[in-house]
């Protein structure tokens, strides 16, 4: 995402969408960084909905789960491309995504892969 041109912006709203789901351990002592960071990401939501119009996402959430090997943040997307949401995202020069990256990188430990079980939605309608 350049953060530049409207041009570049996607009109996500036309496409049905695609859920993404992905989760991470937390880094050991790293959970206070990432609260301030999401409350952060609240606070400057004007900054991520404009993100939000180059990269065709509708929603995020995050969620904090509690386990016996530590805290895991699960990361819920509403995208119209995942793939140009992922080029958007990886190429912005929009200081809020920056920032994001690099927080993200600092909090975050590895990947916690899930198997799909179930997954029906509606065909989508002409």
């Amino acid at each position: 995402m350049s953060g530049e041109s409207t041009d570049d912006r996607l009109d996500g709203w036309d496409n049905p969408g695609v859920i993404q789901l992905v989760m991470y351990k937390v880094a050991a002592g790293q959970e206070p960084m990432l609260r301030w960071w999401l409350a952060e990401l609240t606070r400057r939501r004007d900054e991520v909905l404009q993100t939000f119009e180059y990269e065709g996402t509708r929603e995020e959430a995050a969620y904090l789960l509690r386990t016996a090997d530590g805290p895991i943040l699960v990361y819920v997307m509403d995208v119209s491309d995942p793939e140009r949401a992922g080029i958007a995202y990886r190429y912005s020069s929009l200081p809020i995504d920056q920032q994001h990256k690099q927080v993200m990188h600092q909090v975050l430990g590895e990947e916690i892969e899930a198997e799909l079980l179930y997954d029906v939605r509606l065909p989508r309608q002409p």
